[in-house]
């Protein structure tokens, strides 16, 4: 019995130290959120600075220029960092808070939490591309274009006629290859 009353009191006193252990960490964690958060603030409010600044000197276009040669975050980051130093005109009142739930009580979009993922890059086949601008141009083209533009658009959609027509000419694709053979620029 005393053997038993010796380990749980040996259990109880490692129990216990390691309760105080994990308040003692939570205070750590605390601070160093708060550090995280105030360190993006003030970096956001240094960005705003020097935003302005690269804007009056080198005109509105400069400003991503220079933060790309610039800033070792990324075009987003920055963003969500100008935003904080806007919406927030100090952080002590923020104590307590990750950066990440200051952003969502603020209103600042982040990308999900997945360090090892990298996006995914899809690039479009190009004859999407070039049928993509045709149509942008056809639709804002004028009203009355006259034969020759009617015939610029039909040689510039030839090439992309001729790239999409074998996915048409298939038994059940027929009335559609009709279609796009007798296709006339409206």
């Amino acid at each position: 019995m005393n053997s038993a009353v010796a380990r749980s009191g040996s259990a109880a006193a490692e129990i216990n130290r390691l309760h105080e252990e994990a308040i003692q960490c939570c205070h750590a964690s605390n601070e160093q959120l708060h550090a995280a958060l105030t360190a993006a603030w003030q970096a956001g409010r240094l960005l705003l600075t020097q935003k302005k600044r690269v804007r009056r000197k080198m005109g509105p276009g400069a400003w991503l220029l220079w933060l790309e040669a610039n800033f070792a975050g990324s075009i987003r980051t920055a963003q969500r960092y100008m935003k904080l130093a806007r919406k927030v005109t100090g952080v002590t009142f923020l104590r307590e808070f990750s950066l990440r739930q200051v952003y969502a009580r603020l209103g600042i979009s982040t990308e999900p939490k997945s360090p090892g993922r990298q996006r995914l890059v899809h690039r479009l086949p190009e004859h999407v591309v070039h049928a993509n601008k045709l149509l942008r141009a056809l639709k804002h083209r004028s009203h009355d274009p006259g034969a020759e533009q009617d015939e610029a658009y039909r040689r510039d959609l030839r090439p992309l006629f001729e790239h999409l027509r074998s996915w048409f000419d298939a038994s059940e694709g027929q009335n559609i290859a009709a279609a796009l053979r007798s296709y006339r620029v409206p």
